[in-house]
């Protein structure tokens, strides 16, 4: 089979890894979504994955109170490091290989984000694993997703949500929404459709890096997107 992008940012949110707990990562769940993506990397597609950290911290959510921004921020790029080693370990058991890339140095756990070297991995059939955002207090997983991708020079970013793509409206709270198979950039703007924040989005428009929102949970949704099928929502140019 054969596949339409060769080489793709999986953006991951941090409560992707929650399963159905309250907090936290669940096995069963990590399992799953590691599961799909070595399928893709079985069929030459080169992986790399942006990770969240809200499902231990957000620096933007109620549990960071009246924290300084920054410090919060920081704590938050900690968290997505901790999904960042589990998501590694979970490849590593499945025979996959996987590296770890920080925006923040901390070079006992995981290396420091060389651009170089990411692209090295890629290219030898290895998933990177970005973690710690930016790097920088103030920006998202999301726009930290944006970089990466236009970066690595990749084919797609690949928005992974618990919903199997863009809507007209919220589906659980309008029967009648209907998913948009394709939008462009400007369409969503226009239509005011939050497909992720507006830096990142700004940038993938810029660096013409089309997105895919999918729903990670789907069984065999990453193969199907990757493959060109009609699976979740295409954003344009």
């Amino acid at each position: 089979m054969s596949v339409k992008y060769k080489r793709i940012l999986l953006k991951l949110s941090g409560e992707a890894l929650m399963g159905n707990d309250p907090f936290g990562i669940n096995r069963d769940t990590i399992m799953e979504i590691v599961g799909q993506v070595k399928e893709i990397a079985d069929m030459g597609v080169q992986v790399g994955v942006v990770v969240g950290g809200g499902n231990i911290f957000r620096g933007v959510s109620a549990q960071a109170g009246s924290m300084d921004r920054a410090t919060a921020d920081y704590m938050g790029m900690m968290a997505t490091v901790m999904n960042a080693l589990a998501l590694k370990d979970a490849f590593e058991s499945l025979g996959q290989p996987a590296r770890v890339q920080s925006a923040l140095s901390m070079q006992q756990i995981a290396e420091t984000y060389a651009r170089p070297k990411a692209i090295q991995y890629l290219e030898e059939g290895k998933v990177v694993i970005f973690a710690a955002g930016t790097g920088n207090p103030f920006f998202t997983t999301d726009t930290a997703a944006a970089l990466r991708g236009a970066e690595m020079n990749c084919d797609i970013m690949l928005k992974a949500t618990n919903v199997d793509g863009v809507y007209t409206a919220d589906p659980k709270k309008d029967p009648a929404a209907t998913r948009y198979q394709t939008i462009t950039f400007d369409e969503a703007i226009i239509k005011n459709l939050k497909v992720m924040d507006a830096t990142a989005f700004a940038l993938c428009r810029e660096r013409k890096l089309n997105i895919v929102v999918f729903g990670i949970a789907k069984e065999g949704a990453l193969k199907r997107v990757v493959t060109g099928e009609d699976e979740g929502t295409l954003v344009h140019i």
